[in-house]
């Protein structure tokens, strides 16, 4: 049973109209939604962004998550442990409030990693953007992947079972949608909880 998204107070807002683009996600994602997301308009100075109480509102949780769970290809950034960026493509699932993909431990995004744990992640759609800001756990090859190696063989038609599993957990998302003025009048950031090891 999906969890409920906090409010950001008690104190009645003015009735909103419904955001652009889709409200509402496959099951498989409804169902990762965590608990206490804080949402807001993100400051980004010189943009035009309006605040959250004018536009169109903030995007909903669900338009973010939609957008996560059916891209077949996503952006992972990392750091080298000079400082300098890394950018490649990934395949990868958006299972239960985590993006999760494989990688050889040789690879430079994971040398990269067992260094500094924090990454960005993006499905590659430009024109509705999705920024994944978090930090990865690395979660050895077990029984308890079994159900990840079957989510990813029949998303990808390519076996990963025997892998072990990156898994990025959120703290600040951030929705962007390059139409018109809505970049301007729907632009959400997403601020989530202190994430925690949870299974798979």
């Amino acid at each position: 049973m999906p969890r409920k998204i906090a409010k950001h107070s008690a104190r009645k807002r003015p009735r909103r109209r419904k955001p652009a683009g889709d409200s509402h996600p496959p099951a498989a994602a409804a169902a990762s939604s965590p608990a206490a997301i804080r949402a807001a308009r993100p400051h980004i100075p010189g943009y035009g962004i309006v605040s959250e109480r004018e536009g169109r509102g903030l995007l909903p949780w669900s338009w973010a998550e939609k957008r996560l769970f059916g891209a077949r290809n996503y952006w992972l950034a990392t750091t080298r442990p000079d400082g300098r960026p890394h950018v490649m493509p990934v395949w990868g699932l958006w299972w239960e409030g985590a993006f999760y993909f494989s990688t050889g431990d040789k690879t430079v995004k994971a040398r990269n990693l067992a260094a500094n744990p924090h990454c960005v992640v993006c499905p590659a759609l430009g024109d509705e953007a999705v920024i994944l800001e978090g930090a990865v756990e690395l979660i050895p090859a077990s029984a308890r992947l079994e159900r990840l190696w079957q989510a990813y063989q029949k998303k990808y038609a390519w076996g990963v079972k025997g892998s072990p599993f990156y898994a990025v957990r959120p703290r600040a998302v951030f929705g962007f949608i390059e139409k018109d003025e809505l970049f301007t009048k729907t632009a959400t950031r997403w601020l989530f909880p202190s994430p925690s090891r949870s299974e798979p």
